[in-house]
């Protein structure tokens, strides 16, 4: 089977989309007949640009910034197609070509003109205006004074939701993002992680507890909400050390509501990590954080580190929540004094932290395996092509 995925963003660059893709197509490569002849002829599509990463490594063909004669050729030359996130121009060709389309969303881009369900400027998470019919509320949300853009991004949500209502399937990594996108012909196909090896912590026994935020600098993950959090903590002479992984826009914010908090002392903002070291803090850590307000549809950083065997405390987002399943903490979301309450019961019970650790690690064994999200995708294809 002729498979071509298109994705807009690809490696090198670093993000749950990215990699979901390269777990999915690096799987469905592998995949083989009763023969033993390889069953899908992949070819993957996107707009990244190559930089200093070597295609020529992966066991599929990668066709970067394709002219609209490229992509047309390929998906002509295709039995199906697929498409992470409602691209607008590879639909329409796709649609065009009357071929069988799968969509797989990884955002809220049919039901929201900014995708992140979280009201521009301030921050405030969207009560699904645009579904609603409110649409001047959609019109007002906006991170600049550009009016054109809002409208066209607004108009874009009507175009992408009448495409994805044509495709032969749209594919959810939850059950949760199944019911509020709404769309026809939708399945739930659970991400599948990949299941990292045990790293030896070398941490002293007698510092403080590792508490780690792991995500972009931003409004909608919530690290305002975490640092408040602490506060109450630091307040209570509950000892602890909060690593914060990652970078943004609104660092420089952040680090000063940590000196306005009075904690600076017990927050490093590390930025961005390599793998290794990555790796090495997170062995370190008794507790990952998630305090997202908004924008989750299915946690690759929760699973990914539940997948490590760490305790997690999540917001009560409804992603959020079914990943984690019983194998995590939840607070209400944008809630300083429910999280300090968590991460408090946390602190305080070792063995508690240890065991919903070695929990979040089988849940995600049984339920996230790479394996699993490759042969359902595959049944989807050769559904279709039946």
């Amino acid at each position: 089977m002729k498979l071509l995925i298109y994705t807009p963003v690809f490696a090198p660059n670093v993000g749950g989309i990215e990699t979901i893709v390269l777990t999915l197509t690096r799987g469905l490569t592998d995949l083989v007949t009763c023969e033993g002849v390889a069953e899908f002829d992949v070819k993957l599509i996107t707009q990244t640009a190559a930089g200093k990463f070597k295609d020529e490594e992966l066991p599929f063909q990668i066709v970067r910034r394709p002219s609209l004669k490229q992509l047309w050729s390929a998906i002509r030359a295709s039995d199906v197609v697929h498409i992470a996130c409602p691209a607008v121009v590879p639909l329409v060709l796709s649609l065009l070509a009357r071929k069988p389309v799968v969509v797989e969303h990884h955002g809220f881009q049919t039901i929201c003109p900014t995708g992140q369900l979280l009201m521009e400027p301030d921050g405030i998470p969207c009560p699904g205006h645009f579904m609603a019919g409110r649409h001047l509320k959609c019109m007002g949300c906006r991170s600049t004074k550009d009016w054109k853009h809002s409208y066209m991004l607004w108009l874009s949500t009507f175009f992408r939701r009448f495409l994805c209502r044509h495709v032969a399937a749209n594919i959810m990594p939850t059950e949760w993002l199944l019911g509020t996108l709404n769309l026809k012909n939708a399945i739930t196909i659970p991400h599948g992680i990949e299941m990292p090896s045990p790293v030896i912590s070398t941490r002293h026994a007698s510092g403080p507890p590792l508490i780690v935020f792991q995500g972009r600098l931003v409004t909608t993950k919530g690290l305002d909400v975490l640092l408040r959090a602490l506060a109450i903590l630091h307040a209570e002479h509950c000892p602890f050390e909060l690593v914060v992984i990652g970078d943004g826009p609104e660092r420089a914010s952040l680090v000063n509501l940590t000196h306005s908090l009075q904690i600076s002392d017990s927050v490093r903002f590390a930025g961005r990590l390599a793998a290794v070291e990555m790796e090495s803090t997170l062995a370190d850590a008794r507790i990952v954080a998630m305090p997202s307000l908004a924008g989750e549809v299915f946690g690759l950083v929760l699973a990914e580190n539940m997948s490590r065997g760490l305790a997690v405390v999540v917001s009560d987002i409804g992603a959020l929540v079914e990943v984690a399943g019983n194998a995590g903490l939840t607070f209400h979301k944008g809630d300083s004094q429910d999280l300090a309450q968590k991460l408090r019961e946390l602190l305080s019970d070792p063995e508690l932290a240890t065991r919903l650790g070695k929990l979040a690690r089988q849940r995600m064994f049984d339920v996230y395996s790479p394996n699993g999200m490759v042969n359902k995708h595959a049944d989807v294809y050769r559904s279709l092509i039946r």
